[in-house]
């Protein structure tokens, strides 16, 4: 009778832990739904302090629309804040790994306009060392960016790596081999 009981217990436990996770979902769809629909550009703050607490939950389906949202739309101004928010994201949300891939390649993204050399290459080395389907998409912004800074035997390193990489994207791939033509032969 104890083992059943005990058994009776496991199983309601876990039915009720099951339904609270559920709740607690809906319920961060909704707060997420609510900062979205009600999100004036004149009166933003409200919408910028619910997202970053969404982005914080650590939720793998709303945590990065909240943070997308908050980036495109230019809803804070601080880079070090958008790049702390990246990290939350990155190495506390339990998102899989080509998920966090993508992030990490966004991160890099966002980044890549004001961050130095060594800055780049340290937020993008997970991906550069990697096989990643967002790899060739790194080596991309890689070699652009030293293209951008007129570093270009740096930025042809980056291209040729993406040419020979049996995965890479077929588009980054075309592109690469045409700026490698037409920019950077000798």
């Amino acid at each position: 009778i104890i083992g059943t009981s005990i058994l009776l217990i496991l199983i309601i436990g876990f039915f009720s832990l099951e339904a609270i996770q559920e709740k607690n979902k809906v319920n961060l769809a909704n707060k997420f739904n609510r900062a979205i629909i009600n999100f004036k550009p004149e009166d933003s703050q409200k919408t910028v302090e619910n997202l970053i607490n969404i982005v914080k939950e650590n939720d793998v389906t709303y945590s990065p629309l909240a943070l997308y949202f908050l980036i495109d739309n230019n809803l804070i101004k601080s880079t070090e804040e958008i790049n702390v928010l990246f990290d939350e994201l990155i190495n506390e949300t339990n998102l899989e790994e080509e998920i966090k891939n993508l992030n990490i390649y966004k991160k890099g993204l966002f980044n890549s306009n004001f961050v130095s050399e060594n800055e780049l290459l340290q937020i993008l080395n997970p991906l550069i060392n990697s096989e990643s389907i967002w790899k060739s998409h790194t080596l991309y912004l890689v070699a652009e960016y030293f293209y951008a800074k007129g570093e270009k035997e740096k930025a042809k390193e980056f291209f040729n790596q993406i040419l020979t990489l049996p995965k890479a994207n077929n588009d980054i791939k075309s592109a690469s081999q045409k700026r490698v033509n037409r920019d950077l032969s000798e």
